[in-house]
């Protein structure tokens, strides 16, 4: 008894740089949302052409910078000005000292802010992942070299096995090809 594998979507491969950026904009034109092209560089343009927003990533790595800060005044002015106040050589244990204290506050947020920025990333990015589906495609080791790739995800909800790969022949794909996962 054969056992059938999951879909994960349909790879087509293209000519250029410039047909893949067409492609993509015919791809975004049509309502799909969840798939992603593979090039061997980066291709100025794309972005837009994906209809690819501004990453969330700035906002929740400036919570963690945020917090560092807040981490820091708090470690350095608690025990210096409520819990053990001492005058050392007649300065004063108020807000004033503040100053003296900057490097550690500073440090405390970009440390923060760097362990935020790459948890982050690992969670945005679902790594660790040994083993992504579009692997299984044999043409997908030529993205690195001189390949073009589209991949249009099964979980699309405009997806259609017949309709998506009629549209990527349509727009000059090539190669056009079910990747199961």
């Amino acid at each position: 008894m054969s056992q059938s594998k999951k879909v994960y979507g349909l790879g087509a491969e293209f000519e250029s740089a410039a047909a893949l950026m067409s492609a993509a904009e015919k791809i975004r034109d049509s309502g799909f949302s969840h798939w992603d092209v593979h090039t061997p560089f980066p291709i100025h343009g794309m972005d837009k052409a994906m209809g690819l927003g501004k990453s969330k990533l700035s906002a929740v790595v400036f919570i963690g910078g945020l917090l560092g800060c807040l981490t820091g005044i708090s470690l350095v002015t608690v025990p210096s000005l409520f819990i053990y106040p001492m005058i050392v050589h007649g300065k004063p244990y108020t807000w004033a000292t503040l100053p003296a204290f900057f490097p550690i506050i500073f440090e405390l947020t970009v440390l923060f802010s760097a362990f935020t920025a790459v948890g982050t990333m690992f969670a945005m990015n679902q790594i660790p992942r040994l083993h992504h589906p579009v692997f299984n495609w044999d043409r997908f080791k030529r993205f690195t070299d001189d390949g073009f790739l589209m991949v249009i995800e099964a979980r699309d909800s405009k997806f259609s096995e017949t309709r998506t790969k009629a549209l990527l022949e349509e727009i000059g794909a090539k190669n056009v090809t079910l990747i199961h996962d």
